[in-house]
């Protein structure tokens, strides 16, 4: 009678670098990674080259345009990263894989972390850039070490929030295409309707309350005031004007994470 050897099962973590891996190295060969470089090249040409001169002219309260605008460059380079996660969890829940590893051995949050460690790498990629492009066109961080650390860790946040509600949104979805068609509409509207392209006194009174406070803009003024600027005018890095969008940030994580996982940790 001979003994049978069974082979030691793959930890948590091995099981997540498979799986991340599946993600990431097919990015190189699709050009989806040159694609997270193009984006923000792409959103600084097109907001800064028509919009530079008119916004000089009218006015934005910073020492240059660039300054005022990089916020959102890195915002939409942002959204463009999670609209590409949303399309990555709507496929893999259409084609069934996530059913697949739902009857395998692996851990029930695993394939969300490789996800999610895909999706932050190409956000990774994305920002720095944005970061490359900013600085091309003037934008310069200017309120020391620290708060440019903090500018790079709340854009992670925020990508964070972003991405795990994107994914919810694309695990609950039939169809990835329409899902990526979903949600660029709301990213084309809040981004309008957002103080990162001009200051909120320039829009009609009307819309003014709803341009200064939706997360959109609320994220750019975080942003701005980290990044800081030589005028002064980008605001001051105080809990009154960082505790809006840090709100913004954790809300999303704390309604989307536990749905996320809720989803992840089902079985057939």
């Amino acid at each position: 009678m001979t003994a049978q050897t069974l082979e030691p099962r793959p930890t948590v973590l091995q099981q997540w670098w498979v799986l991340s891996t599946r993600l990431i190295a097919p990015s190189f060969r699709s050009g989806e990674a040159v694609t997270s470089v193009l984006a923000p090249v792409v959103f600084t040409v097109g907001f800064y080259t028509p919009l530079n001169a008119v916004m000089s002219f009218f006015g934005h309260g910073l020492s240059s345009y660039a300054q005022f605008l990089m916020p959102l460059i890195v915002l939409q380079a942002l959204a463009f990263t999670s609209i590409s996660a949303a399309f990555r969890s709507a496929t893999d829940a259409v084609e069934g894989i996530n059913k697949r590893f739902g009857s395998m051995p692996i851990g029930p949050l695993v394939p969300l972390a490789a996800r999610m460690t895909a999706t932050l790498f190409r956000f990774v990629v994305s920002f720095a850039a944005a970061i490359v492009c900013g600085y091309v066109i003037g934008f310069r961080f200017s309120a020391g070490t620290l708060h440019t650390i903090g500018f790079i860790a709340f854009a992670l946040l925020i990508a964070v929030a972003l991405s795990v509600a994107a994914d919810v949104l694309g695990a609950l979805s039939s169809s990835p295409e329409a899902t990526t068609q979903a949600l660029m509409l709301p990213q084309l509207i809040l981004g309008m309707l957002s103080v990162g392209f001009a200051p909120a006194s320039q829009f009609p009174s009307w819309a003014q309350w709803f341009v200064r406070n939706q997360p959109v803009s609320q994220f750019v003024y975080g942003l701005r005031a980290l990044a800081g600027d030589t005028t002064g005018g980008a605001g001051s890095v105080t809990w009154s004007l960082m505790g809006p969008p840090l709100a913004w940030a954790v809300l999303l994580i704390a309604v989307f994470v536990p749905l996320s996982m809720r989803l992840s940790a089902r079985r057939p």
